[in-house]
């Protein structure tokens, strides 16, 4: 089986967050499951990549995108058995930021073409091309469209993932021809709602489309998560299926993690008490062995479920119940309201307003609780990072959280965490009110530690479902 996985990031290379860890594990997943695959990536040479990375180069060349004829260069690294392509042109990709820039548009329509282009020069034809997120998608359209009657091309098939539907990739349906080089019989392929729109065209396009969690796929034909291409998704239901992501459980280790204060594991947690011990001090928290430590690690917007932490932060606080650390970064108004509330409640709030991913594992070796109550999660992540560093997951029943949290259950000790169905506030106090009552309990409390730490969140399972969509897709 060849695969070949086109993406906008790929950790360790370039990572912005979910997209480039899922890139990043997966294809190492798939290769150490399955010896015999031949799995390849490839990405665009980024700036930041280039100035600490100097992979083999080739193939040098051109690629036609509209009347645009721009240099092509194809450099190369393997990894863990994994082959790691690079598409460089500084042009499109040394640029300060990798995203956001004025003519994205026109950067990955050439990043599409030009992993079109790689596959004929290197003379690579995967059996799969798995492109993912809308900057990826113009792979699997430019493959169908604007490549799909060569005979070369026939015989790989296209899966797409939606990471996030809420990023699509929208443009002027008047740039179809001029930047996207495609004549004005495929709009009706990418257009939908006025705008050209890449995710629609990759979701309509592909053999087949996945999305990040199994829920998240039954979420997406609701108008309430879609962001609007509700009807899109609906019509692909046949083709569509979720698989829940895992993470790196070799990296994201409390046994072997070096950043951290004292290792521990789910059979001695006697390094978990040193580690709140260090966090507690580090952020001058007065928190005692009945007061739990609650961490909120988080981009600060409104669909992480910031505005019921902020409409309950004041109540929980002045009822004693709980102590909270806070990091990141993300609107302003959230930012001020937590740098506020830290400065209104010393000993009881902490917040670091910044990015810093050895923190974030220092605090969530510390936690006693970690606090996710998105409106929205087609996965995520941390809860998952969360759970493996013993930080009990409090989550919103969305997305990914309700497929990797179970819920404690008093009456049989069950459970890894706890969570809340409806997006209100006081229904999250009153959860977490819960959680910080189970907390006092320390016997039933390492219970659900133990539990949260030893749940399986490796890729194994979810490479697993891949190679079976892989198969299936081919043998058609």
């Amino acid at each position: 089986m060849k695969i070949l996985f086109v993406s906008s990031e790929a950790s360790p290379f370039f990572s912005t967050g979910g997209l480039g860890d899922v890139t990043g594990s997966l294809p190492r997943a798939l290769k150490r499951k399955y010896k015999d695959a031949d799995v390849r990536v490839v990405l665009p040479l980024y700036r930041s990549i280039k100035e600490n990375l100097c992979p083999e180069t080739v193939y040098e060349g051109r690629v036609s995108l509209a009347w645009r004829d721009q240099y092509m260069g194809v450099r190369r690294i393997i990894s863990d058995g994994v082959t790691y392509y690079f598409i460089d042109n500084e042009y499109y990709f040394r640029r300060d930021s990798a995203y956001g820039n004025f003519d994205d548009g026109e950067r990955f329509a050439y990043f599409g073409r030009a992993v079109c282009e790689m596959m004929s020069s290197l003379d690579f034809f995967p059996d799969v091309l798995h492109a993912n997120d809308w900057q990826s998608a113009f792979s699997v359209i430019s493959l169908k469209l604007g490549s799909g009657g060569a005979e070369r091309y026939s015989g790989v098939k296209t899966v797409f993932t939606v990471h996030n539907a809420e990023y699509q990739g929208k443009f002027d349906p008047l740039i179809l021809g001029d930047v996207f080089g495609l004549p004005s019989g495929c709009l009706p392929a990418v257009e939908y709602d006025g705008a050209i729109n890449l995710l629609k065209g990759a979701v309509t396009l592909a053999d087949r489309v996945t999305t990040v969690s199994e829920t998240y796929a039954r979420e997406l034909r609701d108008e309430y998560f879609s962001e609007g291409l509700h009807y899109v998704f609906r019509d692909a239901e046949y083709k569509m299926r979720g698989i829940t992501n895992g993470i790196d459980v070799e990296k994201y280790d409390p046994s072997t993690d070096l950043s951290v204060k004292a290792r521990y594991s789910s059979r001695d947690l006697s390094g978990k008490r040193i580690c709140r011990r260090e966090l507690t001090e580090m952020f001058s928290l007065d928190a005692d062995e009945r007061t739990p430590v609650i961490a909120v690690i988080s981009r600060l917007v409104p669909h992480k479920g910031m505005d019921l932490i902020v409409r309950v932060l004041d109540e929980i606080v002045s009822s004693d119940t709980a102590r909270f650390v806070i990091l990141g970064t993300g609107y302003p108004e959230y930012e001020e309201f937590f740098r506020s509330a830290a400065s209104r409640y010393p000993g009881r709030v902490a917040a670091e307003i910044r990015f810093d991913p050895v923190l974030a594992r220092r605090i969530y070796a510390g936690a006693d609780i970690f606090l996710m109550p998105s409106r929205c999660e087609p996965c995520g992540l941390s809860q998952m990072i969360a759970s493996r560093y013993g930080a009990v997951p409090l989550v919103r029943e969305t997305g990914g959280l309700s497929e990797t949290v179970v819920p404690y259950n008093e009456f049989t000790g069950e459970g890894t965490g706890f969570s809340f169905r409806n997006y209100n506030a006081h229904e999250m106090k009153a959860v977490l009110e819960y959680a910080s009552s189970v907390f006092a309990r320390r016997d039933r409390w390492e219970n659900i530690v133990r539990a949260a730490m030893e749940k399986d969140f490796s890729w194994d399972r979810s490479a697993e479902k891949y190679m079976e969509l892989y198969r299936e897709v081919t043998e058609e």
